[in-house]
């Protein structure tokens, strides 16, 4: 368990709506896994914004989807290794095409910040979804974002302790997350995803609309 990281209850009601809207496959079960699994009867949906057309990634993707009992959605919006800056309203338009109408309970997604330095992808969904929400283009009771960070690489991403909510994995939670990233995604132990699959999970928790 990462130093600090105490168990908190969530406080999703069992048939819930939520979605989890992350900006390529795997990122909603390095970040959110264990959350999704400690809330089975929850009515989750899963969005990536990213590699819809990737013939290894995608297929990946759903099989995670299904793994977690999940609806699953993804688009294919530029993730080339450039990360040119994208404009706001394509990430905006193509969340809106990608999410099921009507009112969720919550909505998780990206920090500001991302979770790690650097990728621009995260902090551009992060924003993307929060103007959405604030400006109730996408409805739901609350945003929720991941939180952690890796004080500029200096180590692999860890909970922010600060964070409204920390959820300490049992054991048997983290290793199915686990399984997830090295089975179905196939990523080695030695990877960057297989190291850092969270034994904590963290998020900030907001009812109300956010400043920037």
């Amino acid at each position: 368990m990462d130093k600090g990281c105490i168990s908190k209850k969530t406080f999703i009601e069992d048939n819930s709506r939520c979605a989890v809207i992350v900006a390529h496959p795997d990122d909603e079960t390095l970040w959110a896994g264990g959350l999704i699994l400690l809330h089975p009867k929850v009515r989750w949906t899963i969005i990536s914004l990213c590699r819809k057309n990737d013939s290894d990634r995608a297929p990946k993707f759903f099989n995670a989807v299904k793994e977690f009992n999940a609806a699953g959605f993804m688009a294919d919006i530029d993730d080339g290794p450039e990360q040119r800056p994208l404009n706001q309203d394509q990430i905006k338009q193509t969340i809106n095409e990608l999410l099921p109408s009507g009112n969720f309970d919550i909505i998780i997604t990206h920090s500001k910040s991302g979770e790690y330095t650097r990728h621009l992808r995260h902090e551009e969904t992060a924003l993307a979804v929060l103007d959405l929400w604030n400006n109730g283009k996408i409805k739901a009771e609350q945003l929720w974002s991941f939180a952690y960070e890796d004080d500029n690489r200096r180590y692999l991403p860890r909970a922010i302790e600060t964070s409204d909510l920390l959820i300490d994995l049992k054991k048997h939670i983290w290793q199915k997350k686990y399984d997830i990233i090295t089975k179905i995604y196939g990523f080695n132990e030695d990877s960057f995803e297989a190291k850092t699959t969270p034994r904590c999970e963290a998020f900030c928790c907001f009812k109300s609309k956010v400043t920037s």
